[in-house]
């Protein structure tokens, strides 16, 4: 324990530095932490900690959603629900879709291998997806069995339900009792125990726990909003509270993409760059489905989404740990596994590298100017927005 929280400490304190420095070049910090994630490799620095299904999952996922949600206006949510909803299932599985199909027929994957790759690397909640096929079987539902595909709808309202219903829950259980309190201290505990609370308890109850942690966020974030009309201090207890999260994110998202540059440096890609084009490629394609044909459809409504805004929706669906402690969980046996790995590690370091580069070229070229330090330095830059 002690020399994991010295490497912590040291981490930090690369973090910190990697910050000063990327603001200094005008460059995206994510872009920085992987450079010096690879780094340390280069310098055979040790890292104790290493990417997991089990360490984003447990660990860095639950505040990095919550941090996000947070921030999120309920009124603003609502309005543009409709749109949201069908970019996250209609676009999601049009992504999946598109990308799945490519890895069949351009490099003669089996099903079972295209379909997992094509979800995890375009999925907002690929948990819940990969979860339903799991229980539903994914050979099954490809060969048409009709029960197989009731299955999988049943098992994904009620992971899409279930999630949303516990994280409004545990979200409003944790708030009453902080409405109890002055002290911002327990209130900020309260909002620490409802982002992980609604996440852990999600999963157990094999619902969505990225929906939990959402749904807790946005009940926390509107829940407080409404009662600083009551309570005179309210705004300065706001204001700790936000810092505390805004910090917590900060330091998630250090850690993590400074692991996604140590695994990075360790990937071997000689030989394989044609499945890699070709990942790279149907993975943009899949973007591009997900987007503009769910906007067209709002092009005469009160949602519409303006043209520039929509590029900035295609080209800035980055990938990130997410997908990639997914692609490390999958099993040993399927057909594909190494393969799904590499391509995914290609996959989220074109991401990175090539996208996350460019967005700041491409939002001064659409004349999105002004953006916020929040913005300049995202949490979570994870393809899950």
């Amino acid at each position: 324990m002690p020399a994991d929280l010295s490497q912590l400490g040291f981490l930090l304190f690369v973090s910190a530095l990697v910050a000063m420095l990327t603001r200094r070049l005008r460059m995206p910090y994510t872009v920085g932490l992987v450079l010096a994630g690879m780094g340390l490799y280069a310098l055979h620095i040790h890292l104790q900690w290493h990417l997991s299904k089990a360490l984003i999952f447990s660990v860095f996922l639950p505040p990095l959603v919550f941090e996000a949600a947070l921030f999120i206006s309920w009124r603003e949510f609502r309005r543009d629900l409709l749109l949201l909803s069908l970019l996250a299932t209609v676009g999601v599985l049009l992504a999946a879709a598109i990308t799945a199909m490519g890895m069949r027929y351009a490099l003669d994957w089996d099903w079972g291998s295209a379909l997992i790759f094509g979800v995890l690397i375009a999925a907002t909640d690929p948990v819940s997806v990969i979860a339903t096929f799991k229980g539903a079987g994914v050979l099954g539902l490809l060969a048409g069995a009709p029960h197989d595909a009731l299955a999988v709808g049943g098992t994904l309202v009620l992971t899409v339900g279930g999630g949303v219903l516990i994280g409004a829950i545990v979200a409003f259980g944790f708030m009453l009792l902080a409405s109890g309190t002055r002290d911002y201290l327990v209130e900020i505990t309260f909002t620490t125990l409802a982002a992980y609370g609604s996440f852990l308890a999600a999963e157990h109850f094999h619902s969505s726990g990225v929906l939990a942690a959402l749904t807790a966020g946005l009940v926390v974030g509107n829940f407080r909003s409404s009662a600083a009309i009551i309570d005179a201090d309210r705004q300065t207890r706001r204001q700790a509270l936000e810092s505390f999260w805004e910090y917590v994110a900060f330091v998630a998202n250090s850690l993590v993409f400074l692991l996604i540059g140590a695994q990075e440096a360790q990937q071997h890609f000689r030989g394989l760059w044609s499945p890699v084009l070709v990942a790279v490629a149907l993975v943009t394609l899949g973007r591009g489905a997900a987007v503009y044909p769910v906007c067209a459809l709002f092009a005469r409504s009160q949602l519409k989404v303006e043209t520039r805004h929509q590029h900035v929706l295609f080209w800035g669906g980055l990938r990130g740990a997410l997908a990639l402690a997914l692609a490390l969980a999958v099993p040993e046996e399927l057909p594909q596994h190494d393969a799904i790995i590499t391509l995914t590690f290609a996959v989220v370091a074109f991401s990175i590298f090539v996208q996350g580069l460019t967005i700041p070229w491409l939002l001064h070229k659409l004349g999105e100017t002004g953006q916020s330090a929040r913005q300049a330095t995202p949490a979570g830059q994870d393809g899950s927005k």
